[in-house]
């Protein structure tokens, strides 16, 4: 319930979003037994990735990235005197599709789980590369920026001991680096610290926009379910792109939208404040996420930016994502499964319930805010392991952080390949300690020769792609010209 609030919290406020609250909270999750620490980010989660939909609806300005197609027809609803109808089928349409993300989530992940026990090195070395791959995806503005990102996530990896020889690797002399950089330090430092810097810098600091009191009810339940088929259809398209590792809620919103509006009868009123727009928006969204905690929890493979927050809080507990969580700590899976449908109920009434409190948090100056999550992300990650090394790593990384923005380079790839590079490594070095350094044995195995020949297609994807964003740069040049 308190997650769920938090992500509400952190959704609604532009420029914070799920993924800033789950690494704020991340260290806190630390604290608590698995189950709880790993259920309080799946709610920000959740909640979050609704939240930006009430900026989105009342100010124009989404809350977060993945709000943006709502307010295709959500703000011409809130234009038309419809702010309490547009918010409401926003939060309840976010709910249903969350709770039929949930349904597939607790389906498909212990089905995927299952074959995956049957992997060897080899397999989840070719997956730890599809996942490192998935940078391509989520680094679409500029793919050789995120791959330069993602290396940078891969040279961070190696600091510490080696995981085979014992080796001391970019330790630079000092006992602290021995055990390698805290996964913590590192998100927290990249994301907010980052994040407070680039905000620090802005010009609206001091503004306070004016909006009018907004009360909902549980009408705007009834509304949705007047576009049932509608629900289900977008719940399935947002499930579907969030399972495919680096595809966003985003994608599947602007999707589902233009899926919904083409076989809209009424599709002339799509853009104008159409009911149905909000709908597919939203429920898409929050199915996303069902659906990006597929691969994340049954291969290791974090679905987003979020998903790979949440795998940094299972390996903070000491539990590796993967089919071994499902055979070693079934307790804790049942308990995110739970977590998730609960946090999504939660999310209809509280979110129905607290709209006026949002509506007026929406007030609040960047001038309070900022130094709020600055003193929480210093508390925050000194609380992982009480070490004052760890905030000098984290204050390093957050200027890191700052400047990589000031470059436009992405940092969720910087995390992806923190994560996914000591899991490449590791099982390639054991796949040549077994085949005595023979690279054939990638190729004789079914599963593994197959997942590599999808990454094959992924690299030669995203080269093609690369090459016709070129190509159309150098055309528009030419013609301006």
């Amino acid at each position: 319930m308190i997650g769920t609030i938090l992500g509400l919290l952190v959704g609604v406020l532009p420029g914070l979003g799920p993924l800033m609250g789950m690494i704020l909270l991340l260290p806190f999750a630390y604290q608590l037994p698995p189950v709880a620490g790993i259920g309080l980010l799946v709610a920000i989660f959740i909640g979050g990735s609704c939240g930006g939909a009430i900026s989105a609806i009342l100010l124009r300005i989404p809350g977060t990235p993945l709000a943006a197609a709502t307010l295709l027809d959500g703000y011409p609803m809130a234009k038309k005197g419809r702010s309490a109808d547009a918010i409401g089928i926003a939060i309840s349409a976010s709910a249903l599709g969350g709770v039929i993300g949930g349904i597939m989530l607790i389906f498909f992940t212990p089905m995927l789980a299952a074959i995956a026990m049957n992997f060897g090195p080899p397999e989840y070395f070719a997956l730890s590369i599809t996942g490192l791959l998935s940078i391509t995806i989520v680094s679409s503005e500029s793919t050789v920026r995120g791959l330069m990102s993602g290396c940078l996530g891969l040279l961070l990896a190696t600091i510490g001991t080696d995981q085979l020889s014992m080796a001391e690797r970019f330790t630079l002399g000092s006992s602290d680096l021995l055990s390698g950089l805290n996964i913590g330090s590192v998100v927290v430092g990249l994301f907010a610290i980052s994040e407070v810097m680039v905000q620090v810098q802005s010009d609206d600091l001091n503004f306070k926009p004016q909006i009018e009191k907004v009360k909902v009810s549980l009408h705007s339940l009834m509304l949705v379910f007047k576009h049932k088929v509608n629900l289900i259809r977008s719940s399935l398209i947002g499930t579907f792109f969030g399972a495919i590792p680096g595809a966003s809620g985003i994608i599947s919103s602007f999707a589902s939208y233009a899926v919904t509006r083409s076989l809209a009868k009424n599709r002339h009123e799509y853009g104008q404040g159409a009911e149905g727009g909000v709908v597919a928006t939203e429920s898409s969204n929050n199915a996303c996420c069902g659906g990006a905690m597929i691969p994340t929890l049954a291969l290791a493979v974090p679905g987003d930016a979020s998903c790979a927050v949440l795998m940094s809080a299972l390996m903070l507990l000491g539990l590796q994502p993967g089919p071994q969580l499902f055979a070693l700590s079934g307790d804790v899976v049942g308990g995110v499964f739970l977590s998730y449908l609960l946090s999504n109920v939660f999310l209809l009434f509280l979110g129905l319930l607290m709209t006026p409190f949002f509506v007026s948090v929406l007030k609040l100056k960047k001038s309070i805010l900022l130094p709020i999550v600055l003193i929480l992300s210093i508390l925050g990650t000194f609380a992982l392991q009480s070490s004052i090394f760890d905030l000098w790593i984290m204050l390093t990384l957050g200027i890191v952080g700052y400047l990589l923005r000031q470059a436009e380079f992405p940092l969720a790839p910087i995390v992806i390949g923190f994560i996914l590079g000591p899991i490449a490594e590791g099982n390639l070095r054991r796949s040549l300690l077994i085949s005595q350094n023979g690279f054939g044995i990638f190729l004789d195995r079914p599963i593994g020769t197959t997942i590599l020949a999808v990454n094959l297609i992924l690299v030669i994807a995203a080269v093609l792609y690369y090459l016709l964003n070129l190509h159309k740069k150098r055309k528009v040049n030419y013609e301006s010209h």
